[in-house]
């Protein structure tokens, strides 16, 4: 088939997730294009064989960027098109709705929940205030444009397609759950350094509210000589630069902002840790675990879908500092602990989370959708 990757964004999960999908189909003989902004997996995506149309749409109201994406889709006479993220979900369905992609399957994939939202999830806690827009542009206006533009919709996660089906009131037969995939061999354990060293928990994100980054420093400044490695940017930078610079924390906290490549950073790190509010099918958690990472991480979402509890790593409340305390104090003391929950975790996304057990279920997506037009 001829398949084209839709985004809007240049960093973040879904662009992770896309290059990934689109590197995977490349290697299984489709023609493999993505249609978006240049990001850090560009390169690797062109290297090994897929075709990236550089395009940039920063807001619905960009009326010129959107006709000229939609132009270059129509261009490609693809068979499918996958749309990766909220606005490239927009555009894409109302084009189909008007044809202007040809005869192209639409397959679109709901990769989170907006905050003001995100407690219609199962185990998810409310991420940020109600909006009146929410229920009206998210739940209603999402499947109006579904049905309109006759797309599929991949869910990563049951706890978030039952969201789907529940909430925005999607028909049963139109979603399909797909978990997303990481690549084994590219994230794969490192060699653990000799000699005596504190343990360094990792943490890797966008620096905002729903990712509770706040419960994560206050838990760790409760766990003596555990090193915090926090990766990522967003609008909290500020926030916890100054909060890992305060008594209790000056001096363990690295913050190194954001990198092209997680597998290096998961390299230097002894566990995995996910604070979050609200998630779907994290990216970042199912690296680390193929990387060999046992992980603390909230149960919220999709994430019990893949942490086994006592087997892959810890699962903790929301918003419990002192449950998420002990936990990393469990694993940050007992090194056997950690390697053998770091080994169950490696062995759990190579049975079920790898990008070929991703693409083989969007395949089957796929074909739902191009058979459908």
């Amino acid at each position: 088939m001829r398949i084209a990757q839709l985004l809007t964004l240049d960093a973040g999960g879904p662009v992770d997730h896309a290059v990934d999908v689109a590197v995977g189909l490349a290697a299984r003989g489709h023609e493999s294009h993505v249609v978006g902004p240049e990001s850090a997996g560009t390169a690797r995506a062109r290297a090994a064989g897929v075709v990236w149309h550089p395009a940039a749409m920063t807001s619905m109201r960009d009326v010129g960027a959107g006709a000229r994406i939609v132009r270059t889709l129509r261009s490609l006479r693809l068979d499918v098109v996958h749309l990766q993220d909220r606005r490239a979900g927009w555009l894409g369905r109302a084009a189909g709705r008007r044809h202007a992609l040809g005869d192209a399957g639409l397959v679109y994939t709901l990769h989170g929940v907006p905050d003001g939202l995100s407690d219609l999830v199962a185990g998810n806690a409310l991420a940020g205030p109600r909006r009146r827009r929410d229920r009206l542009y998210y739940l209603a206006g999402e499947r109006l444009v579904t049905r309109w533009g006759r797309c599929r919709v991949v869910v990563p996660s049951a706890a978030v397609a039952q969201y789907a089906l529940d909430h925005v009131g999607l028909p049963r037969d139109l979603v399909d759950v797909v978990p997303n995939g990481v690549d084994p061999v590219r994230f794969a354990p490192a060699a653990q350094p000799a000699g005596d060293r504190p343990p360094t928990v990792l943490w890797l994100g966008m620096l905002a509210e729903v990712k509770r980054v706040r419960t994560l420093l206050d838990a760790v400044e409760r766990v003596p000589g555990l090193q915090l490695l926090l990766v990522g940017d967003g609008p909290l930078r500020g926030e916890t630069e100054r909060r890992a610079s305060s008594a209790g924390l000056a001096g363990r906290v690295e913050l190194v902002g954001r990198v092209a490549d997680p597998a290096s950073v998961l390299a230097r790190a002894d566990l995995f840790a996910l604070s979050s509010a609200a998630e779907n099918c994290p990216m970042a958690l199912l690296q680390a675990m193929a990387a060999g990472l046992p992980a603390v991480a909230t149960a919220v979402g999709g994430v019990p879908e893949v942490v086994r509890d006592g087997v892959d790593g810890l699962l903790c409340p929301v918003d419990d500092t002192d449950a998420f305390a002990d936990a990393l104090a469990a694993l940050a003391g007992d090194r056997l602990l950690r390697e053998r929950m770091g080994r169950s975790a490696r062995a759990r996304i190579l049975d079920g989370y790898t990008v070929d057990d991703c693409v083989d279920g969007l395949l089957v997506s796929y074909e739902e959708a191009r058979c459908a037009r």
